[in-house]
């Protein structure tokens, strides 16, 4: 039973796989307080969790996240009140964060428009499947701040430098094919088949030993700050535990008995 806390985010665990839904429909799902500590929680709930292998982040009505909401904003009552001025300020559970730290797999179901912080936590998902419906908005520059949440870390990486910069500096919208065609998403999918779509990459995921994939999440992001040979030697060391796992035994067994594997973690 996954309890978030909040009716701002909704949370399914069904065949080991975690849906985590953004739930503020009639505001775009604009990130409010409570659905920032909820999701930060029920993430890292998540990661420790044996019966969760892969995490599906999406969001309730026409839109994924429209970024921080603006009208809490302007009020003075919104999330970036807490920011102004020169302060020291503790981001480490913060989503963006915690979601770059997590070894479990997360597929980000991109059923509409993703803008400002919505965007950015898109981008912190590994796989981003995304409806003919869905939109960056990558309008930063628009509104005289910047890709706060991880998107100045991601861009450059997802896309390369040049066009990294030209999404960030012109601040345009990207529809869902253009999202496709620079790189910001996997594929692109009919919005009514969305789910089910995920759900089916969601579930070939989790059907593979769950040690092994959290192990080669943990080493890509980690060999990203790391020399070939630093990386090399550090995955020699993840694989020896790996040897010793009664999955391990389980892959071959199947393998030479030319059967689906039936992993359990352990």
């Amino acid at each position: 039973m996954y309890d978030t806390g909040t009716e701002e985010l909704l949370a399914e665990l069904d065949a080991n796989i975690l849906t985590l839904t953004l739930n503020r429909p009639d505001r775009m799902n604009a990130i409010s307080g409570p659905m920032l500590g909820a999701l930060a929680t029920t993430l890292q709930r998540a990661n420790i969790d044996p019966e969760v292998r892969v995490v599906v982040l999406t969001g309730a009505g026409r839109g994924f996240c429209s970024g921080l909401d603006l009208k809490a904003e302007s009020s003075g009552d919104g999330i970036g009140s807490a920011l102004r001025g020169y302060q020291l300020f503790d981001l480490h559970n913060s989503p963006p964060v915690v979601i770059n730290r997590m070894d479990k797999p997360v597929i980000c179901a991109l059923n509409g428009a993703a803008a400002g912080y919505g965007m950015d936590l898109a981008l912190g998902c590994d796989i981003r499947i995304a409806s003919e419906n869905a939109k960056m908005g990558a309008v930063f520059a628009r509104r005289g701040v910047l890709p706060e949440s991880g998107g100045c870390w991601y861009l450059p990486r997802l896309l390369g430098w040049a066009k990294a910069a030209e999404v960030a500096f012109l601040g345009d919208v990207l529809d869902a094919q253009k999202s496709l065609e620079v790189g910001l998403v996997n594929v692109v999918v009919k919005h009514d088949d969305l789910m089910a779509e995920t759900m089916k990459m969601a579930i070939r995921i989790a059907n593979n030993a769950p040690l092994s994939v959290q192990a080669t999440k943990r080493m890509m992001r980690l060999g990203m700050d790391e020399t070939f040979e630093t990386a090399v030697d550090h995955i020699f060391l993840q694989l020896l535990p790996l040897f010793q796992s009664q999955d391990f035994k389980e892959g071959i067994a199947a393998f030479a008995e030319r059967r689906e594997p039936r992993f359990k973690g352990r």
